[in-house]
């Protein structure tokens, strides 16, 4: 393992771990297993992005329950090496790059998913008490309203603070900028929740 520093690192180090975060996140595994199981193209149904959510509406639950442990891996994958190679510090802008890598992947023109998955993943990969926090309030959220995409958002909202109070500092950092882009990538569904025609879970799904 090398013991660089962050403060050792040059602008072009960052950036060269920011691409293999991208590159490893950019991969589109709800494309990639719906071709494979012969679906129909899953950018042509429902809300077109190629996350889990998206895979579920093809009726293959086992799909989309690989498809979300894929996209849970390869964001934990891009922290976890990066922290082998390179140590704590500059693991997070493998994070980011895993992350924006989901939502922007240049293989498909820059339109992929809604980052759920792979910020679990990293989040896993930084600090899994607060990943396991995370489940257990998208479990009672959604218990609660049956809105999957409301208990996405009210997890992402708390995940910021519980790394603050949990003292992971850089880590709260990151992760307050990639729940804002959650948001941001939900704006959609926020609409649909507050005109109450969000689709409810084990309801039949519009086109989102």
């Amino acid at each position: 393992m090398l013991a660089a520093t962050s403060g050792s690192f040059s602008l072009l180090h960052f950036a060269g771990i920011f691409l293999f975060g991208y590159l490893l996140g950019s991969i589109p595994f709800g494309l990639i297993l719906t071709r494979i199981a012969g679906t129909k193209d899953i950018r042509e149904i429902g809300s077109g992005n190629i996350g889990a959510t998206n895979v579920l509406r093809t009726g293959r639950k086992g799909l989309a329950a690989l498809t979300l442990l894929c996209d849970m891996l390869k964001g934990a994958a891009a922290v976890l090496i990066t922290q082998h190679v390179f140590g704590e510090g500059v693991a997070v802008v493998a994070g980011l790059g895993a992350f924006l890598g989901h939502l922007f992947p240049v293989w498909l023109k820059f339109k992929g998913g809604k980052g759920v998955a792979t910020y679990i993943g990293v989040l896993i990969a930084f600090a899994w008490p607060v990943a396991l926090a995370y489940g257990g309030l998208w479990l009672a959220v959604a218990a609660a309203t049956r809105y999957s995409s409301l208990a996405a958002l009210a997890a992402t909202a708390a995940t910021p603070l519980l790394l603050w109070w949990l003292d992971y500092r850089l880590e709260a950092q990151l992760f307050l900028l990639l729940s804002i882009i959650v948001f941001v990538m939900h704006r959609a569904n926020i609409g649909r929740l507050f005109c109450g025609t969000e689709s409810k879970i084990g309801q039949s799904a519009v086109t989102q």
